[in-house]
């Protein structure tokens, strides 16, 4: 069962020679409409080279079952390619999901806008990532995605399960500061919503309650309410707490305001027309304390 993931998980760790299955279910697509003049099969090469590189290869020691693999996408816009340096500008979109228990829905636990995803490739090269020696912007930029992706799925089953999944992330931004293609994103103090603040923001330890809230709202809310949905519905109101706590113990973290952006509609659909006017009233409160440019949205909870 999917819910015993972190169970078995640890045990594979602890199991010599026992079998493992890749984490990662992704998607990937290459969109190079803003690049004319180009063959696109350059494109259609990184789209197929990239899509192998993330889901054959094995990101930590745990054990997956296939249909316990993590589904997500990886939506890559071209916005320039240099053909002579074989370079690329692009803007990449990265989405991640977790099945619902008891359900057919699907809900999202992460995704963001990377606007400085740019990289080197050279046609036809076979892909390689080294965590003790990062020289390749291409599989350092994807690594970290996936290692979060990976770290994030992990807390929603266990409090704080995915640390040490996120270390990793977080010991890629640091490996990476010597890049030049990727550079921004990889320092401190770029932007508050850049790659290294996403990954240093999950583990500062001032930020614990945004990790515990992933556990709260995924396992404790949105798994109980197929069976029982008020008390599902109450655990995601406690999770919510968490995210304004959140915001209250570091206001200059985007991580809060970058959950309610891809968790929007799904909090919505759980208090309209639901829960007491008490508690639309709360969760409005908080919700727009954090991200008031959604009041239109929030509002709708009220109802």
């Amino acid at each position: 069962m999917r819910t015993l993931r972190l169970i078995l998980l640890l045990l594979a760790c602890l199991v010599g020679g026992a079998a493992q299955a890749q984490e990662l279910n992704a998607r990937v697509n290459v969109n190079h409409q803003k690049v004319q003049g180009t063959d696109a099969s350059v494109f259609d090469n990184l789209q197929e080279a990239l899509t192998r590189f993330i889901n054959e290869r094995q990101w930590t020691q745990l054990q997956y079952a296939r249909n316990e693999r993590i589904n997500c996408a990886f939506n890559i816009t071209v916005n320039k390619y240099d053909s002579g340096n074989q370079t690329f500008e692009c803007t990449l979109t990265v989405q991640a999901t977790r099945p619902v228990y008891g359900s057919t829905y699907t809900t999202p636990i992460f995704a963001t806008t990377d606007e400085s995803f740019n990289f080197r490739y050279v046609e036809f090269e076979n892909l390689e990532f080294r965590p003790e020696m990062l020289d390749n912007d291409l599989t350092a930029l994807v690594a970290y995605y996936c290692y979060l992706i990976i770290g994030l799925d992990l807390d929603t089953f266990a409090p704080m399960g995915g640390t040490d999944v996120l270390e990793q992330a977080r010991n890629i931004t640091q490996g990476s500061q010597s890049l030049v293609l990727s550079a921004k994103g990889w320092k401190a103090f770029d932007d508050m919503k850049n790659r290294y603040a996403i990954i240093n923001d999950y583990l500062d330890s001032g930020l614990e309650s945004m990790r515990r809230l992933m556990y709260t709202y995924h396992r404790e809310g949105l798994d109980v309410m197929a069976e029982n949905a008020e008390r599902g519905r109450s655990a995601i109101t406690d999770a919510i707490e968490l995210l304004g706590q959140a915001h209250s113990d570091k206001p200059l973290s985007l991580l809060p305001q970058l959950f309610t952006e891809f968790k929007r509609d799904e909090i919505v659909a759980i208090y309209q027309g639901k829960a007491t006017a008490k508690e639309k009233d709360d969760i409005y409160n908080t919700l727009s304390s954090i991200n008031a440019s959604m009041n239109v949205q929030w509002r709708k909870i009220q109802q």
